[in-house]
């Protein structure tokens, strides 16, 4: 089958369509990405890339067509807009470069949204099926992580949004709990499947290496991994951890990522008094976070309180489940679930420091015996619902039928 790919972000930004578009790859598919040049999450060009430069290149035996943008800079809303439409009007006129044909045409939808209208017209222009797969619910998301409150701009986002979902064939969701939101903004309710994330396979156990022992803090450490932003309430965790240090505990955070609001932890950390107890590691390549995984005494996922968020399965989860490390949620819904049904950690509601500070707690005060059967049930559970193998034989089958 002949797969165009439609994504906003592509190799060398870290997101799971380049293992997607691999895997696809590896079962004997034709895989084309039309896609942007690499900027997130910085807002500079990636080395090597500018306006000019690496407008078409290969990546694996993948043809990758690179549309122009105008860079996401300090991810204001003004840069972030003219981010995303520059996309959106740009990577239609270079559909016009690509000179094949396809059966499908492939959408990856995190925010934003607007990466459907590129897709929707390669899939008219190239009479393919389209599939758009939808990891963000617009304009609710945007509202929550964004801070947009304007109900003329969020009505002219649904209207855009319910505008894209009802012209693709198909519309694959992340959680099952998005199918009620995106039931309401579509026509035709049965083109909805549950399709989550996978976490790539170097996501595995690993046995503690002295290298990346000594880099950390000898102490009980707990490790964030990904986006530094609005949605992953930092000011929950800073404040727990101001409590953990007045309790005197060796407890350390480790933090790996960039995003928008790191600048703003930063001082806080500074103002708090919290840089002995927080180390911030920036971006590494994802292939390297599971020796750093190996290395802490858990791994945390946090997000605001939102009934959006409620229903999302933040990705990181999957990652930190195939890695066979407890994990502390402090979230609700559907990703606090998650970690209840594998057995795999501790939760407390989104934005509670209280039980933040309880759960980090008891985890710091259970033996070593129950953080490793803690670990074995998370990679048990991601064997059985998550796997790589097992959703890509699931994606294939979306994609023949």
């Amino acid at each position: 089958m002949k797969i165009l790919v439609v994504t906003q972000y592509f190799y060398p930004e870290n997101f799971r369509i380049n293992d997607v578009c691999l895997g696809l790859k590896e079962r004997g598919h034709e895989i084309t990405v039309l896609t942007g040049k690499p900027n997130y999450p910085s807002g500079k060009y990636f080395d090597g890339y500018n306006w000019r430069t690496k407008n078409f290149e290969k990546w694996n035996g993948i043809d990758v067509y690179r549309s122009n943008l105008v860079l996401r800079g300090n991810g204001s809303v003004i840069k972030l807009f003219l981010n995303y439409f520059s996309f959106v009007f740009l990577s239609i006129f270079k559909l016009h470069s690509i000179k094949s044909s396809f059966d499908r045409v492939f959408i990856f939808a995190p925010s934003p949204i607007t990466v459907g209208i590129p897709g929707i017209i390669a899939s008219k222009l190239f009479k393919a099926e389209s599939i758009l797969w939808v990891h963000d619910l617009w304009p609710e998301s945007i509202r929550i992580a964004g801070g947009i409150e304007s109900k003329l701009i969020l009505n002219l986002i649904d209207k855009l949004t319910r505008l894209i979902y009802n012209n693709v064939e198909k519309i694959l969701i992340q959680s099952e709990g998005f199918r009620s939101y995106i039931n309401n903004q579509v026509s035709d309710k049965q083109k909805i499947s549950y399709y989550p994330f996978y976490a790539e396979s170097f996501y595995k156990p690993e046995n503690p290496e002295l290298k990346y022992l000594n880099e950390l803090p000898v102490g009980f450490k707990i490790l964030f991994a990904g986006n530094i932003g609005e949605a992953q309430s930092f000011p929950t965790l800073l404040a727990a951890a101001k409590i953990l240090k007045k309790k005197n505990l060796p407890i350390y955070w480790i933090i790996f990522g960039e995003g928008r609001m790191k600048e703003k932890v930063e001082r806080e950390i500074n103002e708090f008094e919290l840089n002995n107890y927080f180390l911030l590691k920036g971006s590494l390549p994802a292939i390297e976070m599971p020796k750093y995984f190996s290395c802490v005494d858990g791994l945390i996922v946090s997000l605001k309180k939102s009934e959006i968020f409620s229903i999302t399965i933040p990705s990181k989860i999957q990652a930190y489940l195939a890695c066979g490390r407890p994990i502390i949620g402090s979230l609700d819904g559907i990703g606090s679930e998650i970690i209840k049904q594998s057995k795999s950690g501790l939760t407390a509601e989104a934005e509670s420091v209280d039980e933040l500070v309880n759960a980090v707690v008891m985890l710091f005060n259970s033996t070593a015996e129950e953080r490793l059967q803690m670990g074995a049930n998370a990679r048990s559970y991601y064997d059985k619902k998550f796997e790589r193998e097992l959703l890509l034989d699931k994606l294939e089958r979306i994609l023949l039928n």
